[in-house]
C-alpha cells in the first residue's frame, strides 16, 4: 500500500491477490477444477463488500448526474489498477446515458462490482459455435449471424453482489448506465489479448433474421432465442482513460 493508506484501503489489495489466487495457471482455474469454486467464492465475497471510497472514487453530485451524455467526450472511461498475465482489473466510469455495447469475451471469466449508481447489464449465451453467413439479411458480407439465447437482464447498484461472466455462460453482454452515471470495478481472466484469440468482438440483434427463422425479432424473455450480428465497433462508442486515484496494488 502507499504510505497513508489506512486498513479499510488494503480490500483492493486483497481482492488483487484473491484473483490471482482464482485465476492462476497450475491447474486451479477451470469450472470443472476442484479449487477454483471455492476461490471464486472468496472473490465474489470481497467484490461484494468493496465500495467507491476504497477505491477513492469520486461520486458525482445530484446535480452534476442529472446531465445527459452529449456526445462529446468519451462516453467511457477506464481506470487501469492492475494486469498479470492471470488477470485484469480497473474501473469502467458510464456517463448518464452512456451505454458499452454489446460484445463478448472469447474463453474468459469476468466479474463486475457497481461503485456508484445503477447498471443494466444484459447477457447472452452463443448457441452455435460455427457462424452463418449475413448475406440473407442483407448485411454486410463481413458481417456473420450467430444463433444465441438472452440469458439474463438485471440492475445492479453498489448493494448488489458481483455479475459474474463464464467462458460460455453470460459471456457476451451489453452494459447500460440507468438514471444517471454509473462505474464498476471490473475483472477479466485471462485479459484480452488478441495475439492469443482473445479480442473483443462487437455485436448487434438482427431482427430480419429471426422473422425468416419464425422466432421473436426481439429477446423477450431470459431462454428466448435470437440472432445476433458481428459487427465493427459502433462509431458512437469510444473509451477514454483517466487516472486511477486508489490504493497501490502490488502482487
Amino acid at each position: 500500500m502507499r504510505p497513508g493508506d489506512d486498513m479499510r484501503s488494503s480490500i483492493v489489495q486483497q481482492i488483487a491477490r484473491q484473483a490471482l489466487a482464482t485465476f492462476r495457471s497450475g491447474g486451479c482455474v477451470g469450472e470443472a477444477s476442484r479449487c477454483f469454486p471455492e476461490q471464486q467464492s472468496k472473490l465474489r465475497a470481497l467484490l461484494t463488500e468493496v465500495r467507491a471510497a476504497d477505491l477513492r472514487l469520486v461520486v458525482p453530485r445530484a446535480e452534476d448526474a442529472k446531465h445527459p451524455y452529449h456526445g462529446s467526450p468519451p462516453p467511457v472511461t477506464y481506470m487501469h489498477i492492475c494486469e498479470t498475465d492471470e488477470f485484469s482489473m480497473g474501473v469502467f466510469l458510464l456517463k448518464r446515458g452512456a451505454s458499452i455495447p454489446l460484445h463478448d469475451h472469447p474463453g474468459m471469466h469476468g466479474m463486475l462490482k457497481v461503485m456508484y449508481g445503477k447498471t443494466r447489464i444484459t447477457c447472452f449465451d452463443l448457441l452455435d459455435k460455427s457462424p452463418l453467413s449475413g448475406a440473407s439479411t442483407g448485411e454486410p458480407q463481413s458481417g456473420s449471424l450467430r444463433r444465441s439465447v438472452l440469458r439474463s437482464t438485471g440492475e445492479y447498484t453498489e448493494h448488489s453482489g458481483p455479475c459474474v461472466l463464464a467462458p460460455h455462460r453470460d459471456n457476451l453482454h451489453r452494459i447500460d448506465a440507468v438514471d444517471g452515471p454509473t462505474a464498476f470495478l471490473d475483472i477479466l481472466a485471462p485479459p484480452y489479448d488478441p495475439d492469443d484469440g482473445r479480442d473483443c468482438h462487437y455485436y448487434k440483434v438482427v431482427p430480419e433474421a429471426a422473422r425468416e427463422a419464425g422466432g421473436p425479432q426481439t429477446p423477450q424473455d431470459h431462454g428466448s432465442e435470437v440472432w445476433l450480428m458481428e459487427i465493427s465497433q459502433p462509431p458512437d462508442f469510444w473509451c477514454g482513460s483517466e487516472p486511477y486515484p486508489g490504493p497501490g496494488v502490488g502482487l
